[in-house]
């Protein structure tokens, strides 16, 4: 009792936490939401990646080679058949001019007619340039496909933050909560600690039988049994909204629950939900892609063209007779593959009608969960009703009680039962602006508008919940 007692002192002793400054420490220290930036940064680097696929391919490369033997071309073989050509027609020529071709013909006859084209060792420096001309529109549908992919990340973003932000309000207004039954057991235990107190006095006197005392017992001891699983309760739930926090929970909520009079009707949430829910945002995005692979699938039907050109920089005994550049332009075009791009085609094409399916569906499952939840909350808040009419009976009935035990007309088991039912009657209408405060929260998540929960708050027909009343 007494730790107990030091560790709700401890509590009370933090600094208080606000909702907004829970939100805001969420979405900046919440691993989840890290990891969504990570994710949009790199959708958009794909995105830039596939416009560079317009862009044209530089490269800039070399080589250096080694051969077995120098390219050459021999033409010794021709020697006997020139010098009889040549023996032929000189008797019939001038004799100077006989003298002249014998002159030339035998130093000629005497080297080497082989030539060397190129020499065995060969290196080069230079670049090349492609640039695609037509791909059957692969270009166009991977730039679509990259833009398409960024939109979905986003909005898995958005839907993850929808999410963070229901949690948040489950586990900020959960602590709130467990935080309260703390409280309210803790004053019960002392109120029954008090009336056993008097049990035991008034049996000592012969006032009252021991079965009323022990009975006084019994309640005292079940009620620290349910502080002690409070507190436990607490611990388990803090150390939940540290989680979603990104950080220790370092204060008590500050922020009332709250319950609004008057809200606007289920279909105005539906048509949010059209407009933002971030899971059907989704699913149409998806239905984009699907588009998109089918133009993918039939663009191998068409052929592909690209320019290239490259040329030479720095040569290393390369030939004069090779060329130093060129330039030209290479199609591409597949007459047959095994009916691979047909069949792809068609699945591609049974894809797109798969998505269409799903969308029908996820729309009317979005329908129906706002549905669900709405009337979930309208029960909530009616619920308030009839539980602050419990509880000012129950507050009633314990005065009625305790004036009557003082004046000797009530026992001392029906005291401790009325002090008990108005703690039952406290805690329920708290558990029922809780239970109404996460109806909202994931009402407007599934609306896609989360970030509306703190306007809602602070509507002026918002009837703050305090554990006071």
């Amino acid at each position: 009792m007494i730790a107990l007692s030091a560790s709700v002192s401890a509590q009370e002793s933090q600094r208080t936490l606000t909702f907004d400054e829970a939100l805001n420490m969420t979405m900046a220290n919440n691993p989840s939401m890290q990891a969504t930036k990570f994710e949009e940064k790199a959708a958009k680097r794909e995105r830039q990646a596939a416009i560079g696929l317009r862009m044209p391919t530089i490269s800039v490369n070399g080589a250096y080679s080694y051969m077995g033997k120098d390219i050459a071309l021999d033409l010794n073989d021709l020697k006997p058949a020139v010098k009889n050509g040549v023996s032929a027609i000189l008797p019939a020529l001038d004799p100077a001019l006989q003298q002249a071709v014998g002159g030339l013909l035998t130093p000629l006859m005497g080297q080497s007619w082989e030539y060397t084209l190129q020499d065995r060792s060969v290196g080069f420096v230079g670049g090349s340039v492609s640039l695609p001309i037509f791909m059957g529109g692969k270009i166009n549908v991977a730039n679509k496909a990259a833009k398409i992919n960024e939109e979905a990340v986003h909005e898995q973003s958005a839907q993850t933050r929808n999410a963070l932000v229901s949690e948040l309000v489950e586990r900020y207004f959960g602590y709130a909560l467990a935080s309260h039954v703390v409280e309210v057991r803790r004053q019960v235990v002392a109120g029954v600690k008090k009336h056993l107190n008097d049990a035991i006095a008034l049996e000592r006197n012969g006032m009252i039988a021991s079965s009323e005392r022990l009975y006084v017992e019994f309640k005292m001891a079940e009620a620290e049994r349910d502080l002690l699983n409070a507190s436990m309760q607490l611990a388990t739930i803090r150390a939940a909204l540290g989680n979603t926090l990104g950080t220790a929970a370092e204060g008590d909520p500050a922020t009332a629950m709250f319950v609004l009079d008057q809200i606007e009707g289920v279909e105005y949430y539906r048509q949010l939900a059209t407009d933002y829910n971030p899971l059907l945002n989704q699913v149409a995005l998806k239905k984009q892609l699907a588009k998109q692979n089918v133009r993918l699938q039939r663009s191998e039907f068409y052929p592909q063209i690209v320019a290239v050109g490259g040329g030479t920089f720095y040569n290393y005994q390369v030939s004069k007779l090779l060329p130093r550049w060129a330039v030209g332009v290479g199609v591409n075009f597949k007459i047959f593959n095994g009916l691979n791009r047909e069949y792809k085609y068609s699945a591609a094409k049974q894809t797109a009608l798969r998505v269409n399916a799903l969308e029908d569906k996820a729309n009317k499952d979005i329908s129906v969960l706002i549905e669900s939840l709405y009337t979930q909350m309208m029960n909530y808040r009616n619920q308030m009703t009839s539980i602050d009419a419990s509880l000012a009976f129950a507050k009633e009935y314990l005065k009625m009680k305790n004036a009557a035990f003082i004046a000797g007309m009530s026992s001392s088991t029906d005291l401790v039962d009325a002090e008990l039912n108005l703690a039952k009657v406290r805690i329920e209408r708290m558990q029922a602006a809780f239970n109404y405060d996460v109806a909202l929260a994931k009402l407007l998540e599934a609306a896609g508008v989360s970030d509306e929960f703190i306007n809602y708050m602070r509507r002026s027909n918002a009837r703050q919940i305090s554990f006071e009343e």
